[in-house]
């Protein structure tokens, strides 16, 4: 496995080796030592989740509060995405920055996202389907969300080429979010 830090703080992404032969292929998808090791703390799976949208579907930019905050292990099974992550953690040097990166099937790629950070993706392909792994449980009440519209994540985004729910369409930008109390100690 092959890990190279990202242009934000603790954003990683993760490569696998594929081998193939006549029957088709193998790789190590996950590995909680070697991730626990390169992060030099542990992450601990409690929740798997996966999402399949179709083309031009935007989901996010999602985040939870504390004690529920969560680290994300992201992959793609089908299709191919560009995900959108933002750092919500009040003292980092990379607070409200923000980056995009594409991910698909064909690369073999994952992408590791800590908690403190904000996440969405827009489908790229013609469907996709997203696999997701967890640190920390789903809680509603502690569910928050940034507009991915908002002008300062600098994201420029045409206007309608997202498919958008109502409450991500309807959230508040970065600003007026409730996250800016936040301390950066997430791992309590």
């Amino acid at each position: 496995m092959k890990f190279e830090n990202l242009k934000i703080n603790d954003i990683i992404k993760i490569s696998s080796k594929i081998m193939f032969d006549e029957r088709g292929y193998f790789y190590e998808k996950f590995r909680a030592d070697k991730l626990n090791e390169f992060l030099g703390y542990n992450f601990t799976v409690v929740q798997e989740n996966e999402s399949f949208s179709v083309k031009n579907v935007f989901r996010g930019l999602h985040f939870q509060t504390p004690p529920f905050c969560q680290s994300k292990l992201i992959s793609v099974i089908e299709g191919e995405i560009e995900d959108f992550i933002v750092d919500i953690r009040r003292g980092s040097p990379t607070f409200k920055k923000s980056m995009r990166i594409k991910l698909t099937q064909f690369e073999n790629t994952q992408l590791f996202i800590p908690r403190g950070f904000a996440h969405g993706f827009h489908v790229l392909s013609e469907k996709a389907k997203i696999n997701y792994k967890v640190d920390n449980i789903y809680s509603k009440p502690h569910e928050r969300i940034i507009n991915v519209n908002d002008p300062e994540l600098n994201f420029n985004i045409k206007k309608n080429i997202f498919e958008v729910s109502d409450k991500d369409k309807n959230s508040p930008f970065l600003n007026e979010s409730l996250f800016l109390d936040y301390t950066t100690n997430y791992y309590e």
